[in-house]
This record gives C-alpha cells, sequence and structure tokens, in this order.
C-alpha cells in the first residue's frame, strides 16, 4: 500500500535564481518513466504537499525532480532552501498515464513541452525505450528566456548518441536566443515554422505527439494539431495526441 516515506536531499542543482532540481535518495515503488509522485514538507499538522514529474528514468539510485520556485508559494520557496542532507517527505507511488506504453505505435514521436514541464520526456528520453519504439524522435522545449533551457548537457548527450535519429528543438518567447525559435509552440506548428525546422511534418499515418505543459499551452497546442488532421488519443480509441496539464 503507497504511503509516505522520508526521504533524503543527496543534490541541489541551481539552473537560475528561480529554476532548481533536487536529487532525492527515498525508497519506492517501481515507478515508469513519464510519471509523477509528491512531494511534501511537515509543518506542525499539516503536511504541505505537491505533484512533481521525476526527471531520471526508473532504476537511477535517486529520485529526480525539476522545479520553479513560486516566491509566495506554500511549498516551492521552502524546497528551494533545502541543501544536501536535509530531508523531506515522498509519496512512495508514482502514477499519471503521460508514458510510452499508453502509446499506439508511430514512425516519429514528438515530444511538446514548457517550462518545468521537460521532465517526464527527459525521463522518457534517458530511458532508451523511445529510441527502440520510434524511427525519429523530437524534443521541443518553451521558455520563456533562453537561460531557462535547463538540462543542456543530458541534451547534448542524447543528440551524440542518437545523432539523426533525435531532433531537439528549443524556443525561447520573450528573447531572441541563438538556436531557438522566438515565439510559442502552437504558432510555429500552425504556419508550419516547426515542421519546416524539424523535417518532418504531423501525419495521423506516422505521428505520435506528446504534450505536457501549462494549460492554455496544452489546450493551444491540441487545436493546432487538431487542424492539422490528428486525433485525440482516449483510453479507449487510439489516437495521435497525448496531453497533461503541469502546472
Amino acid at each position: 500500500m503507497a504511503a509516505w516515506v522520508e526521504g533524503r536531499v543527496i543534490e541541489r542543482i541551481e539552473w537560475t535564481p528561480t529554476l532548481f532540481s533536487l536529487r532525492v535518495a527515498a525508497e519506492l515503488a517501481p515507478y515508469k518513466a513519464g510519471q509523477f509522485t509528491k512531494l511534501a514538507l511537515q509543518r506542525g499538522d499539516q503536511r504541505v504537499q505537491r505533484a512533481y514529474s521525476f526527471v531520471n528514468p526508473p532504476g537511477t539510485p535517486y529520485h529526480e525532480f525539476y522545479l520553479v520556485e513560486i516566491p509566495d508559494g506554500e511549498l516551492t520557496p521552502s524546497l528551494g532552501a533545502l541543501q544536501p542532507g536535509d530531508e523531506l517527505l515522498v509519496y512512495s507511488q508514482g502514477t499519471g498515464f503521460l508514458t510510452l506504453d499508453e502509446l499506439p505505435a508511430g514512425r516519429d514521436l514528438w515530444l511538446l513541452s514548457t517550462g518545468t514541464a521537460i521532465g517526464p520526456f527527459l525521463a522518457m528520453l534517458a530511458d532508451g525505450e523511445a529510441f527502440e519504439r520510434f524511427e525519429n524522435l523530437v524534443l521541443v522545449h518553451g521558455v520563456r528566456k533562453g537561460e531557462e533551457l535547463s538540462y543542456q548537457g543530458l541534451i547534448t548527450s542524447l543528440v551524440d548518441q542518437y545523432g539523426p535519429r533525435f531532433r531537439y528543438v528549443p524556443f525561447v518567447s520573450r528573447e531572441e536566443w541563438p538556436d531557438a525559435i522566438n515565439g510559442r509552440i502552437p504558432a510555429a506548428i500552425s504556419d508550419g515554422r516547426l515542421q519546416a525546422r524539424v523535417g518532418l511534418e504531423f501525419a495521423a499515418e506516422h505521428s505520435q505527439v506528446m504534450i505536457c505543459g501549462n494549460p492554455a499551452m496544452v489546450k493551444e497546442t491540441q487545436q493546432a494539431l487538431l487542424a492539422l488532421g490528428l486525433a485525440k488519443n482516449l483510453r479507449r480509441t487510439p489516437g495521435n495526441v497525448s496531453a497533461e496539464n503541469y502546472w
């Protein structure tokens, strides 16, 4: 039976003044790449908790979470202050359906994300199963400022390992940034800039698309893809588009 367990921070990675990752040691039940769990801190009789996706693939000797600190938030400022050796609570059971085993077969897998919602896709890519199932993989990451394009070391290692089978496309909406598309993901799908950059088209016959981001991004991106003839993946009806809100 799932329960809360004690975890211990073993590493804190600071990306920007408000973006950070925590690597946590804790005894958890097996989980799948793409799933999430909950982190919490106890304050007297109150347990303050929020859901966060695993950034690491299953089997890693630690559990990694990518967070944005919200200055007036109930939990993230306290999580952001944790240092190696500090303790926190972790829910022992992973959950969520944004996983590869929920996808029908396809040739191309598109992973479209914004902000910290890139986390579950990094776990899938590092796990390696996606490269066994799909011929082409595209990771798209939208941020406001270029400094928020985190995990460049991992992404570069995937480019080096898989070559032309793996494409990475950064989006930066509030400034010009080298090698990034300026603007938002849904607009670049609708006007074809994303497809032109990647050299692939969205097509119902061979595309699977996973979307993870804030609700507005997810809704607008789904609308752009449905307008191109793709269909939603439902629990009992295979399609092309799977999504999870990340807020």
